[in-house]
C-alpha cells in the first residue's frame, strides 16, 4: 500500500490550507513520506503561482517543518513549475514539471484548467478553434518539460484533457491526439522519470479516472516508463485521494512504481 504523496498545495499558492495541516492530515492517513509542491514561480501569472517572496517563504517554512515533524513523518519540499515558468527560482527537494497553459502569439497564455470556457476560448482565439491543434501544443511543450524545468516528475500528462467528461468534446481516440502524446512519451521516455498517476481531478469531480488514463498508461508501459502516485491535493481530505483503489490497477500494467522522486 502507498504511503507517500508528493503533488498537494497550500496556502502559498491556490491551496486552502497551511503546509502543516497538509503534513498532521498526512500523518494521520498513516503516510511516512510526503512532499508539498506549491506552485513555483511564473513571471506572467501571479493569480495561483506563488511570487518569488511568497517562493522564499515557503521554502523556510516547509523546512522548518522538515525538522518539527521528523519523528513523525519524512517532509520533502516540493515545487511543481511549469513549462513556461522554466526551470526553478530556488533549490528543492524535488521538481514536479507540468504545463497549465495553451501558448500563441508573442505572450498570449490561457489556462487549460481552470473552467473548460476558459480552455475553449484559448482554442478558439489561438488555434481557430481547433482543438486538436491546441492539443498538439500542448504536448510539444509537455515532451520538453523535464529538460526545460529539471523535473523529477512528469506532472498530470495529460491536463489538457481535464473537461473532456463534462462538457468538452475531446475524442482521446483520434489519430492526432494520439499522435500528439505518443510522440511526447517517446521524448520523456530518455529521461527515466516517472509520470505521476494523478487522481485530483476524480476528487475535484472532473474525471472518473487519473491522469493520465489506460491508453496512455499502455503505452507508457510499453515503452519502459514509470509511474508514481500523486493526489494533486489541495485539501487536507483529499491526500493520497483514491490511492487504494487505482494502484492495483495502474500497477497490473507492469510498470516500476516509485515510494519517492529522490
Amino acid at each position: 500500500m502507498i504511503r507517500s504523496d508528493f503533488h498537494m498545495h497550500t496556502k502559498y499558492c491556490d491551496g486552502k490550507f497551511s503546509a502543516e495541516e497538509m503534513i498532521q492530515s498526512a500523518i494521520e492517513k498513516g503516510l511516512t513520506i510526503v512532499g508539498l509542491s506549491g506552485h513555483g514561480y511564473t513571471a506572467f501569472d501571479g493569480h495561483y503561482c506563488m511570487s518569488v517572496e511568497e517562493t522564499m517563504q515557503y521554502r523556510e517554512e516547509v523546512y522548518a517543518l522538515k525538522e518539527k515533524y521528523k519523528d513523525r513523518i519524512r517532509v520533502l519540499c516540493g515545487v511543481e513549475q511549469d513549462y513556461f515558468g522554466g526551470k526553478p527560482i530556488a533549490d528543492f527537494d524535488y521538481v514536479i514539471g507540468s504545463c497549465h497553459y495553451l501558448h500563441w502569439g508573442d505572450d498570449q497564455y490561457t489556462p487549460i484548467d481552470e473552467h473548460k470556457d476558459q480552455l475553449l476560448g484559448g482554442v478558439r482565439d489561438g488555434f481557430g478553434g481547433d482543438f486538436y491543434a491546441a492539443c498538439e501544443s500542448y504536448f510539444a511543450c509537455m515532451g520538453d518539460v523535464v529538460h526545460t524545468t529539471d523535473a523529477d516528475i512528469i506532472g498530470h500528462f495529460d491536463l489538457i484533457s481535464k473537461f473532456c467528461e463534462v462538457g468538452v468534446d475531446l475524442d482521446i481516440t483520434n489519430p492526432r491526439y494520439r499522435r500528439a502524446y505518443t510522440d511526447a512519451i517517446d521524448r520523456l521516455i530518455p529521461y527515466g522519470k516517472p509520470f505521476e498517476v494523478n487522481t485530483g481531478a476524480i476528487s475535484r469531480g472532473y474525471r472518473t479516472s487519473p491522469y493520465p488514463p489506460m491508453p496512455m498508461m499502455r503505452y507508457i508501459a510499453s515503452q519502459g516508463g514509470s509511474i508514481i502516485f500523486t493526489s494533486d491535493s489541495h485539501h487536507v481530505d483529499n491526500i493520497a485521494f483514491q490511492f487504494d483503489i487505482w494502484e492495483p490497477i495502474y500497477r497490473a500494467f507492469g510498470t516500476r512504481v516509485w515510494d519517492c522522486p529522490v
